[in-house]
């Protein structure tokens, strides 16, 4: 069956001092590339295949990716698509503020400047539909959270309420089957 796999990059400056980072390219800490290493090392002793490594330009992900890549050994390439949703006014505030966890379930909101969820979906929808027609490719894609709320949205039904909470934690790595 064909199947692709996800993970969020490591931990950033800003996860730590839980800040949304959303578009806004924030680093990885010592732990997050040490997580990054430490995922590489699972796929190999797992014995994961993966053919390509797609990756989120924003450099908390490209990082992650070439972390992953340099110890499997598994191409890469950069994916305009998977960079982070566009927060708007709420990047850099805090992530558990009650203002955006409402704001995260407008779906057609662009949080003053940002992007819609509707958009992000989009543009994920259309990157998973593409991926859907390489059956005989498997892919890891390295992104962000918001991403992974899209992506697994795509393959499993979730409320409005499911969806603005639904996340994973850093360096997690999920199996999706088409």
């Amino acid at each position: 069956m064909a199947h692709l796999y996800f993970t969020r990059h490591g931990q950033t400056f800003w996860n730590v001092e839980n800040k949304i980072c959303g578009a806004t390219d924030i680093g990885l800490t010592e732990l997050g590339h040490s997580q990054a290493k430490e995922l590489g090392e699972k796929i190999l002793q797992q014995g994961i295949h993966i053919d390509e490594i797609l990756y989120s330009p924003l450099s908390r992900a490209a990082d992650t990716a070439k972390h992953i890549s340099r110890i499997t050994g598994i191409p890469m390439r950069e994916e305009k698509r998977l960079t982070e949703q566009n927060f708007g006014k709420y990047e850099s505030t805090a992530r558990n503020g009650e203002e955006f966890k409402v704001a995260k379930t407008n779906f057609i909101c662009s949080f003053d400047g940002g992007e819609t969820m509707l958009h992000l979906a989009q543009r994920i929808y259309n990157l998973l539909d593409e991926i859907k027609q390489q059956p005989d490719k498997v892919y890891l894609l390295v992104a962000h959270n918001g991403i992974s709320r899209v992506v697994n949205s795509y393959f499993y039904d979730m409320t409005n309420e499911e969806f603005a909470a639904f996340g994973i934690k850093n360096c997690e790595i999920r199996k999706y089957e088409f």
